[in-house]
């Protein structure tokens, strides 16, 4: 383990990418990311990396192609309209099943929005984003530590079922400074792999990296056994948090930064007598469905809280399943939730019963 260091949310992606075995980074500026493409400008060349500033979003997402195809470990890292523009080359990369790591610091929209944080590219990131029939694992840290951890356990992920996997956190935690820990232990690749086109020096038969199938039967097949490794990631890979949901008669759902700020409004609601709990994914694809089944059995209502109008709140509605009232409260355009807003709606569904 390292000592303890103070570092903003973007940066230590970036650090903890390069203990991870990172040493190929493809990427555009801009904010609130930026942080995060400049820290592995000046530290990549350190550790005998490749930094590289394309031209644009879509010409870096292809150079992570390429590189993903050669089996190392690489990554690029982006914020909303940045991350729609690389969403063909996502969607390839996808198709060609191959794993790399992809950043969305989020910023509100629709368009260009604003720079303020947001949880509003919940859709693009939980459904795939592009065309065709993929999916992404996607993991949402709530805290810098978290983010340093998530970063290694994407890599691993990533190479362990040949598939991308995005780190999704709003601005907030993108800019924020906290101290955090960096695990020596964890990183540095799975070693050589055997899919990969690094050439056969004449000892095997040729790969080919490839998402272009022009017989249906042959891309039907394809896509269907894909779908039974993502049917293997969803019962292996789910993770959340519960905060004082033991009891809880009012689930609150959030992640990020909003499940941060509602743990305070928790806290606050506990000591004026109101049971009320935390669901927090932390994977948001696989989503957490049988922990919310499961609340939803002695549960009253569920309060859905994002900085969107309204994204998440379908995944909680589809796992309650209608046992119970889900209810929704947002913030978007860069509000950001206080806790006594929460607080309020929270009492509102309640009804004043304690």
């Amino acid at each position: 383990m390292s000592d303890k260091v103070l570092m903003k949310g973007n940066e230590a992606i970036a650090e903890a990418a390069m203990r991870a075995g990172c040493r190929h980074f493809f990427g555009y500026p801009i904010t609130p990311q930026t942080e995060l493409a400049a820290y592995m400008a000046k530290k990549m060349p350190k550790v005998g990396g490749l930094f590289l500033q394309a031209e644009s979003e879509v010409a870096a997402i292809n150079m992570v192609y390429g590189a993903a195809g050669a089996g190392v470990r690489v990554m690029t890292s982006s914020s909303s309209p940045g991350i729609s523009l690389k969403q063909e080359g996502i969607s390839y990369i996808a198709g060609a099943d191959l794993p790399c790591l992809i950043v969305n610091i989020v910023r509100g929209g629709p368009g260009l929005g604003g720079i303020q944080p947001a949880q509003s590219d919940y859709f693009q990131a939980t459904r795939g984003g592009g065309h065709g029939d993929y999916r992404l694992i996607v993991l949402a840290p709530s805290s810098v530590q978290e983010m340093v951890d998530l970063t290694y356990l994407a890599f691993d992920l990533g190479d362990k079922y040949r598939m991308p996997v995005m780190i999704i956190g709003d601005g907030m935690l993108g800019q924020m400074m906290e101290p955090v820990v960096f695990d020596d232990t964890k990183g540095g690749g799975t070693g050589e792999k055997a899919w990969a086109t690094t050439g056969t020096r004449m000892a095997r038969k040729r790969n080919i990296i490839n998402s272009l199938y022009i017989t249906p039967e042959e891309l039907e097949k394809l896509v269907w056994e894909r779908e039974k490794k993502y049917d293997t990631v969803r019962a292996a890979e789910v993770r959340f948090e519960q905060y004082a949901a033991g009891d809880a008669e009012y689930i609150i759902a959030a992640y990020g930064t909003t499940a941060r700020i509602a743990k305070n409004a928790i806290d606050t609601l506990r000591r004026e007598g109101y049971k009320v709990g935390l669901i927090r994914p932390i994977t948001l694809w696989p989503f957490p469905n049988e922990a919310f089944s499961r609340a939803a059995k002695t549960a009253k209502a569920f309060l859905t809280v994002e900085m969107s109008t309204g994204q998440m709140v379908e995944d909680v509605r589809l796992s309650v399943d209608g046992k119970v009232p889900v209810h929704f409260y947002g913030r978007t355009g860069g509000m950001v939730p206080s806790p006594a807003e929460i607080i309020e709606k929270i009492k509102s569904i309640a009804g004043g019963d304690k």
